[in-house]
């Protein structure tokens, strides 16, 4: 793919995350509803997983994490909005309930150690 060619060049850092649907949107922008609120999502889940790092791992991990399942529960919020395949909304919903979940665990186990 040409993901594993731009690492085996250049390493991870290399990528263009814009062509993986990551980043910049692209040609793929249009003004549907769901794709406005995919891309508010995005924006939302980059921005606040931009923590500041302790330096420890196992808490930056979890500081970083937390928005990243939000992002995943605000993105099957929207396939639940906007979706209309069977198979893809109970998956949906089978994320909204499992990342509500870890981050719960998450929370929790940060502010377990004050953080």
């Amino acid at each position: 793919t040409a993901a594993q060619s731009q690492i085996a060049e250049g390493g991870a850092a290399a990528m263009d995350h814009a062509s993986m649907g990551h980043g910049a949107q692209g040609a793929a922008v249009s003004d549907s509803p769901a794709v406005q609120a995919y891309m508010a999502a995005n924006d939302r889940m980059h921005g606040e997983m931009a923590v500041k790092f302790t330096g420890d791992p196992d808490v930056d991990f979890m500081r970083g994490m937390i928005p990243h399942h939000q992002g995943a529960i605000d993105m099957a919020r929207v396939v639940l909005k906007y979706g209309k395949d069977p198979q893809v909304r109970a998956l949906a919903e089978e994320v909204i309930k499992a990342q509500e979940g870890e981050i719960a665990m998450m929370r929790e186990w940060l502010a377990g150690r004050s953080q």
